[in-house]
């Protein structure tokens, strides 16, 4: 007799472990099939060099949810976070650096070294922007109105706007310029420095292929501060164990409510019985039966690798093909004999606990993406760095240590099969231009450009995100109007991972509301209003 679901996820990544739990909780039969043969999709924790281990592509943590955190009573089975002791170490091309957090008053005394004005200004920016976050942050965790459910479309989108209404007129404005206007035009309107402004721009194109002067970046550098760490509001840390640690942790928590995961099982096709879908045939032909078939891949894996054409209405196919992706994200691990000597701050202190960003102005990233554009990479990036066996000596041996590179700008569809090795040989050039003896220091590397990301973690153009975080992909239009609370354009079929509201960054957030959505079209409201729909 074959076995049949409630629900099936593919993908074990920390939003699809994350939907499994409120799902599994809340009593329905689970099984998430995952193409790999660990769980935590990109939030993962791999030793790359012998002795060496680090989180391979999502690498600091902010953003989960304090909610999911509790609900799945993470810090009871290990869950633990280090706080940086500042947020960013810029160094800059006059041979001096900035240092970014620490808090307001000593980032005012750091400012003020580049412009008495900049640090003037601050506790107001920084008002500014934690009004508009705590309404964003309040969005998070509801499911967007879905355009085309009728009155309730009308009710739901009532509720959600009241937080913006409530804004006065000065804030509201703010919410215009933060998801329309450049990050560069947003940031000049505050401030004088182009040290300080490079502090706040560099959130702007993190995981987004862009300039800081494309429309709409304000909005990435606003969506990086709804974080928390410890109850600290815009804190980031480093999760002891790497970012593994926590989707290790989540697997345990869903196993014990009777979750079924199965790794090294990836999906060939997703099975539609007419306007349904009924399960997933597994590459080895092994063929699940489900109520319910709940994608945590991106909307572009999901729609074009995995439906046949037949199943999916060409305008909708349509719309996929014109979903943008690629984040133009390369990813590097490195193991190294030493700490990195800056030379504008060579001995170890808390900069080598941060993050250090090698970006100096708001034009170095206006180049990068211009490199980018034109020769598949850029001659000069944009890498952050973070060091996390400072804090972490489970990653390295004693006296050793392990580095992140996170960088930008790299062209998504480029010949990285050929051009890998140079570009992530330019990154070190980078950072060796900073830290002489870098280079010497390293004894052995992982290197994942856009495609590399793509066949490791099924990130289509390697996007971190699922999809580019712009206006016309947010909220009910992500990833297509219509189709913005969780919910395909077949029955039974479900989003829960980054390509859903609120988007990227580990979150749980999109894991959460689409548990919700399910369990609500479970109920029998939900199946009586589904059937007259």
């Amino acid at each position: 007799m074959t076995k049949k679901y409630d629900a099936l996820i593919i993908g074990a990544g920390h939003n699809g472990l994350v939907c499994a739990f409120y799902l599994a909780r809340a009593g329905l039969k689970v099984r998430i099939v995952e193409r790999r043969d660990v769980v935590g999709g990109a939030a993962v924790t791999e030793e790359f060099f012998p002795g060496f281990r680090n989180s391979v592509a999502s690498y600091t943590v902010s953003l989960l949810q304090p909610k999911v955190i509790a609900d799945m009573k993470l810090a009871d089975h290990g869950y633990r976070v280090i706080e940086r002791p500042i947020s960013n170490f810029l160094p800059q091309e006059d041979g001096g650096y900035l240092k970014l957090g620490g808090g307001l008053e000593r980032t005012q005394k750091e400012f003020a070294r580049f412009s008495e004005h900049d640090a003037r200004v601050l506790p107001e920016y920084y008002e500014m922007l934690e009004g508009v976050a705590d309404v964003l942050r309040d969005l998070a965790l509801k499911s967007p109105p879905n355009v085309g459910d009728g009155f309730k479309t009308f009710i739901d989108g009532a509720r959600q706007g009241r937080g913006l209404m409530k804004l006065n007129i000065s804030q509201q404005r703010d919410v215009l310029d933060l998801f329309t206007k450049s990050a560069r035009t947003f940031l000049d309107s505050w401030f004088e420095s182009e040290a300080v402004k490079a502090a706040f721009g560099f959130d702007a194109v993190v995981g987004n292929y862009a300039s800081p002067d494309t429309p709409g970046s304000a909005y990435v550098l606003l969506h990086h501060v709804f974080g928390e760490v410890n109850g600290k509001k815009g804190a980031w840390g480093h999760s002891i164990g790497g970012m593994g640690a926590i989707t290790q942790i989540m697997a345990k928590v869903c196993r014990d409510l009777g979750v079924e995961i199965s790794l090294e099982a990836p999906v060939s096709r997703v099975l539609v019985d007419g306007d349904k879908t009924v399960g997933v045939r597994l590459e080895s032909d092994e063929e699940i039966v489900a109520d319910r078939v709940i994608a945590n891949v991106g909307p572009k894996i999901l729609y074009e690798r995995m439906f046949n054409d037949a199943d999916l209405k060409p305008e909708f196919r349509r719309r996929v093909k014109g979903f943008k992706a690629g984040s133009g994200t390369f990813r590097m691990n490195v193991a190294l004999s030493e700490l990195p000597r800056f030379t504008c701050l060579p001995e170890p202190g808390e900069h080598h606990q941060s993050g250090i960003i090698i970006a100096p102005t708001l034009d170095y990233m206006d180049e990068a993406f211009l490199d980018a554009k034109r020769y598949g990479w850029s001659k000069k990036p944009i890498v952050e760095m973070l060091i996390p066996s400072t804090v972490d000596d489970s990653l390295a041996p004693h006296g050793q240590h392990v580095a992140s590179l996170f960088c930008q700008q790299f062209a998504p569809a480029h010949d990285w099969d050929a051009d890998e090795g140079k570009a992530a040989d330019c990154i070190i050039d980078t950072v060796e231009a900073h830290a002489p003896g870098f280079r010497a220091s390293i004894l052995g590397r992982q290197v994942l450009s856009p495609l590399g990301l793509e066949r490791k973690f099924g990130l289509a153009g390697g996007d971190i995100m699922h999809g580019n975080m712009s206006l016309d992909q947010l909220w009910s239009a992500r990833p297509v109007l219509g189709h913005g609370a969780y919910r395909g354009p077949l029955k039974g079929l479900y989003m829960c991972g980054a390509g859903a509201h609120p988007g990227g960054g580990v979150t749980g957030a999109p894991g959460h509301n689409c548990a919700q959505e399910v369990l609500a079209d479970a109920s029998l409201f939900g199946r009586l209003r589904r059937a007259h729909q």
